[in-house]
């Protein structure tokens, strides 16, 4: 079925946690509690399809404000895809980095009122939530203590994914990753080279990215630290 986390098409069926949607298609979202309805870091807005997503949970009413939940804020660890069709959401996490990117001074005072306004003023329904989830059985600490760990692992996943996509740029050559750090000495000495016309490199370089002309005069260059 078509669901979208931040405009990135993701594979999903019915039945499937939001939350472990974007943490399997390495979405940008927040799980600082690993998905146990306390922390509200996985919050998104439904930007389309709430039909075909399960209904408010009472954790989701004690953790989300009115005026949020009126702009489809939901709890992606408690909202549950339901029926066929296309869902789209904006994570909290991604939406911030946008604003943040763009560099949108008022827009980013704007959104963060309005978040500090939700975590404080639910914070107290919210944390009693939890609390009652714990006295019956429904909240365990060691089953959280798990999901803190597998959400840890998920956001190194996505940090790296991230990383690579967002500095596509830097690709490292095969023979670099080879040798460690003689690999990074050599490249290093072939762009010295190559940009001096081969009369410039590293002491011990391999200056293999040039051959100077043969009246070209080559100099090894000497560093020493003190």
């Amino acid at each position: 079925m078509n669901i979208y986390v931040n405009d990135r098409a993701c594979q999903a069926e019915t039945g499937d946690l939001l939350l472990s949607v974007a943490q399997h298609n390495k979405s940008h979202i927040g799980y600082i509690c690993g998905g146990n309805g306390i922390c509200q870091s996985c919050f998104v807005y439904v930007q389309e399809g709430m039909e075909h997503l399960s209904p408010l949970s009472e954790v989701e009413k004690a953790c989300i404000s009115d005026k949020l939940l009126a702009e489809g804020g939901r709890l992606a660890c408690q909202t549950v895809i339901t029926g066929e069709g296309t869902v789209r959401v904006l994570t909290r996490a991604e939406n911030l980095r946008r604003i943040v990117l763009g560099l949108n001074v008022p827009g980013f005072i704007t959104y963060a009122q309005t978040i500090g306004y939700n975590v404080l003023h639910q914070l107290p329904s919210c944390a009693s939530s939890a609390v009652d989830r714990v006295r019956k059985g429904e909240l365990s600490p060691a089953e959280s203590l798990r999901k803190i760990g597998n959400g840890l692992g998920y956001a190194s996943l996505f940090a790296s994914s991230s990383f690579m996509e967002t500095f596509s740029f830097v690709q490292l050559p095969i023979s670099m990753a080879a040798g460690g750090v003689k690999g990074l000495y050599d490249m290093a000495s072939d762009t010295l080279c190559s940009v001096t016309g081969g009369s410039l490199h590293l002491p011990g370089g391999t200056c293999r990215s040039h051959t100077p002309r043969e009246e070209a005069t080559v100099h090894t260059v000497t560093i020493s630290g003190r």
